[in-house]
């Protein structure tokens, strides 16, 4: 089986070495030249594709022929610019799809599409998207976009925040003062747990869900951060705890359904 990966970043590359080493033969999309290469040096068949708010750059139709899933992990970039058409890229995708016989997709997408509120409410994917951003709305109409097409069946995936070995939000935040929300729940998720969870997805061949993703233990950020500082070595974070916190839990009934269960602590 060929799948094709929209998306070969932090996620998506690793992602493709785990899929061929299941057997599947892998196509790749990047946006820079440079990596062309280092996707073929490792089996996967490159293409150079960027996404734009009214077109496509590259041989999308290419990128697709031959291939039964298509896995959309392309970074929205709707946090640092929360006016990028994000939602019009994705749309750019769908006639490419509907015209290469893909039957399949995959849309690696958000938890953010739920609001955070002060009484910390729980979301499974029983619960309808409700987030106000901008940011939230896109990725939400996104899901709607590719989970009603008749032509493919989709399966949505909202991952919390991504973490591995050498990324983690903690070196970000450290030296930082005056951050909000001390006492939110922390929504998180190591990267192979993802990559295991989309495994499980394609060789339980379960499409047409949704799934939540985030790790089931969800401690206070402000404790949280200060403990990963510590680990590293680094300036902890300071949260002003004066003021009230806005957050969310994030759980899933899913992910039981097909015998997954995290491997990996936050």
């Amino acid at each position: 089986m060929q799948i094709s990966i929209l998306g070969c970043g932090w996620l998506g590359f690793p992602l493709a070495k785990k899929l061929m080493e299941d057997g599947y033969a892998i196509k790749g999309s990047t946006t820079t030249v440079a990596k062309m290469q280092e996707l073929s040096s490792a089996g996967i068949t490159p293409y150079h594709l960027e996404l734009y708010d009214n077109g496509i750059q590259g041989d999308m139709s290419s990128f697709l022929s031959n291939s039964e899933i298509l896995i959309i992990d392309i970074p929205p970039g709707l946090r640092k610019n929360p006016e990028t058409d994000f939602t019009g890229k994705i749309t750019n995708i769908i006639s490419y799809i509907e015209k290469s016989g893909i039957q399949k997709v995959i849309f690696v997408s958000s938890t953010s599409v739920f609001e955070d509120e002060e009484n910390f409410p729980e979301y499974t994917e029983e619960n309808k998207p409700n987030g106000n951003s901008q940011a939230a709305k896109q990725l939400i109409a996104c899901e709607n976009i590719l989970g009603d097409n008749p032509n493919f069946e989709t399966t949505v995936i909202r991952f919390g925040g991504l973490i591995s070995k050498d990324r983690h939000p903690v070196t970000m935040l450290s030296n930082k003062s005056g951050l909000k929300n001390a006492d939110a729940p922390a929504n998180l998720i190591q990267r192979e747990d993802c990559i295991e969870l989309l495994s499980k997805i394609i060789e339980n061949d379960e499409f047409g869900t949704v799934f939540n993703a985030a790790y089931p233990e969800h401690p206070k950020k402000h404790e949280y951060y200060t403990k990963e500082a510590k680990s590293r070595n680094i300036k902890a974070p300071e949260y002003d705890q004066n003021r009230p916190s806005k957050g969310k839990i994030i759980s899933s009934v899913n992910l039981d359904k097909i015998g997954f269960e995290f491997k990996y602590e936050i």
